[in-house]
């Protein structure tokens, strides 16, 4: 009987367990106890991964079977409950009290809400209108702000189904000096209107006050049956004239002219006392030109700090380059509520009335706010100064304002999102996003007040329990913010970069009509609705299947918060090069009733306790809200410091020692100087 037998013995292998404890490091689980568990011996490390892989694979196998769960519940089919025909291609919706203006390639139209029929139309110039603003003035008055091809922007007044041009607001006779609309703000209530201009150097911003009550008066006493009139004069365009009976509206007043800030350079103060009698007012940090560094000290620590980091520099291909004029900015008008106030310009104006506008531009780190009920110090020939500057720690790249006109929220570059509270003056949230992603937009969801159906006016809306934002990042990646007013702030991810380049979201547009409701649009003409507290698609709005989308990247919609309505543009699929070349093009405008839909059921309304206007209280009632949050804030930030608390006591210790040692270096020396 054959055996086998060993040629060499059996070798005990060397122990591979190289981050065993040693002797002198005995002590070590009394220094970082987490780490206890973290160096284990073998066998116990093969159970213990043998464990975590048993782990792993239960959580992987509930995580698909709560997806799968997720995906038996399909999103509802919702098509359109009425729809209308424009003739001509719809740039642009939007929607002022009972009418729909519409932007087309041929001009401006209106059409009634209640049965989409054609109030008017404006076709004077035959251009194109490529954006459009309007608000309402009172008395079925609206006030509008329309954006052509050329960047022209067109203000308008509209009454009794006729379209009143007022003027050109950047109209000139040199082309040369032409410049071009990039953003245009019409605030509720139509006082005031904001125009973002650009021209082949540089951009600013012209803030205007409109005349509203002396347009109410001219406009209720006109006639409504000439409205219909049509004039193709140029000439009578660009002058402040009206196409019924040569009636004539005053015109807007140019309250403000904000420009970008300019890059900081060297200084050309030669002691402080130059550099302060440059400030103004010392209650303010200002924009950071009245400095006293050189501009050889900035090329010294520029020199140096390349010198010292220069191979992380060459590692991401950074390129020195001039600092540059940012060209785009972001604005906002604001309410008196809430502004802090200056000393010495408080002054009573209407609690509707904007009082002020905060501005950011552009790769720029200040938050600045600009009032505008008093006259400014600065000559007509330069630039404004802010009245208040908010420094940030990083470029803001993207802004939203609350609906109830309380909450302002900040996204930074390197991710991190602030919600300030405006009425209490301090920051309600402040979070990051740990991946490394760029955010691309913000939006505020609705709050308890704006789901309530009596709303209180815009600027006295108390302080919502809970604060929602959703974030959108470049990548198509989705966030939700919840910022309590008593405890931590936390962030969720809603719906992950999607593998398909066609599911990427073309627009993002909260829903006022129901809490946690957002419209989606994607690039492949998706229209969803999700609900972001299950992070759910609750349905599709569909268009027929004759009809497509139009441009799914850059979709033509609007949605009417007062009427609880999406209006959206459809194209037909078989109208191609035919019709245009006929010059015959036609719009659908689909109109999604959301009341006509079961969506209540999915998005039902919590509870919460009614809420009380702060402009209706007594004034010791509003102070004792105001004491009693700010409380609240203050001891949510002790406690966040109390770690902090412990170590100051080593720090005192260390800067007595440092300043005793100071103490003793400066006797020897006063010793060493005596003969």
């Amino acid at each position: 009987m054959a055996g086998h037998t060993r040629r060499r013995p059996l070798e005990i292998p060397s122990p591979s367990e190289e981050d065993w404890l040693k002797d002198e490091e005995e002590d070590f689980f009394l220094q970082d106890p987490d780490r206890q568990r973290g160096v284990l011996p073998q066998p116990f490390r093969m159970i213990n991964k043998l464990v975590m892989l048993i782990f792993e694979d239960a959580m992987e196998i509930i995580e698909r079977r709560e997806m799968d769960r997720k995906e038996k519940v399909q999103p509802a089919e919702l098509f359109p409950t009425a729809e209308f025909q424009v003739f001509g291609r719809a740039n642009c919706l939007v929607v002022s009290g009972k009418y729909i203006f519409v932007g087309l390639s041929w001009g401006l139209a209106a059409f009634e809400v209640s049965n989409s029929e054609e109030a008017c139309v404006w076709d004077a110039v035959k251009t194109e209108i490529c954006a459009i603003r309007a608000s309402e003035l009172g008395n079925e008055c609206h006030v509008l702000l329309a954006v052509d091809e050329m960047g022209l922007v067109w203000l308008f007044c509209f009454h009794n189904e006729g379209f009143q041009l007022v003027k050109i607001l950047n109209g000139t006779e040199d082309l040369s000096k032409q410049s071009v609309c990039v953003e245009m703000v019409l605030p509720p209530g139509g006082y005031c209107a904001g125009v973002l201009l650009q021209d082949s150097t540089k951009a600013w911003l012209d803030i205007y006050r409109l005349p509203k009550d002396s347009w109410l008066k001219v406009l209720e006493g006109s006639p409504g049956a000439a409205g219909r009139e049509r004039r193709s004069s140029w000439v009578s365009m660009v002058q402040t004239s009206d196409i019924r009976s040569g009636m004539k509206l005053r015109l807007p007043v140019l309250l403000l002219k904000v420009k970008p800030p300019k890059p900081i350079t060297g200084t050309s103060f030669k002691s402080p006392l130059d550099a302060l009698k440059k400030v103004d007012y010392g209650n303010m940090l200002g924009l950071g030109y009245n400095h006293l560094i050189k501009d050889s000290q900035w090329e010294q620590h520029e020199a140096i700090f390349c010198s010292t980091y220069q191979e992380y520099l060459k590692a991401a291909g950074e390129t020195q380059s001039k600092e540059e004029i940012p060209r785009h900015a972001t604005f906002y008008f604001l309410l008196p509520s809430q502004i802090p106030q200056v000393s010495g310009h408080e002054k009573k104006v209407k609690p509707d009335v904007p009082a002020a506008i905060s501005v950011h531009w552009d790769g720029n780190h200040n938050l600045c706010l600009y009032f505008l009920n008093y006259s400014r110090r600065e000559k007509a020939d330069s630039d404004p100064k802010p009245d208040v500057v908010w420094p940030c720690a990083a470029p803001i790249a993207c802004s939203a304002l609350s609906s109830c006109f309380r909450y302002l929220a900040l996204a930074f570059e390197d991710a991190v999102i602030t919600i300030w509270d405006k009425h209490l003056g301090c920051p309600l949230s402040v979070t990051a996003i740990l991946e490394e992603r760029l955010i691309r937009s913000i939006h505020f969801l609705q709050s308890p007040a704006a789901a309530s159906e009596v709303a209180p006016c815009p600027g006295t809306d108390p302080a919502c329990p809970i604060v929602q934002l959703l974030v959108l990042c470049t990548d198509s990646s989705l966030y939700l913010v919840k910022a309590p007013r008593s405890g931590k702030s936390s962030i969720t991810l809603l719906a992950e970069r999607p593998e398909d380049p066609n599911l990427a979201i073309s627009a993002l547009v909260p829903l006022l009509a129901f809490p946690s409701a957002a419209l989606i649009f994607s690039w492949d003409g998706t229209v969803s609705l999700m609900n972001t507290a299950t992070a759910q698609i609750v349905s599709h709005f569909n268009t027929p299947p004759s009809h497509a989308v139009a441009s799914p990247w850059q979709p033509v919609f609007t949605v009417d918060s007062v009427n609880g309505c999406l209006l959206l543009r459809g194209d037909k699929q078989q109208q191609t090069e035919e019709s245009e070349q006929n010059g015959v093009i036609c719009s659908t405008i689909f109109v999604f009733d959301f009341n006509s839909y079961p969506l209540k059921e999915a998005f039902p309304k919590e509870p919460c306790l009614p809420l009380k206007s702060l402009q209706n209280l007594p004034w010791l009632e509003r102070c004792n809200i105001f004491l009693h949050d700010r409380f609240h804030l203050m001891t949510e930030q002790q406690q966040s410091l109390l770690g902090l608390g412990e170590q100051l006591p080593e720090y005192w210790s260390r800067l007595q020692a440092q300043a005793a040692a100071m103490d003793e270096e400066r006797e020897k020396l006063k010793g060493q100087k005596k003969p």
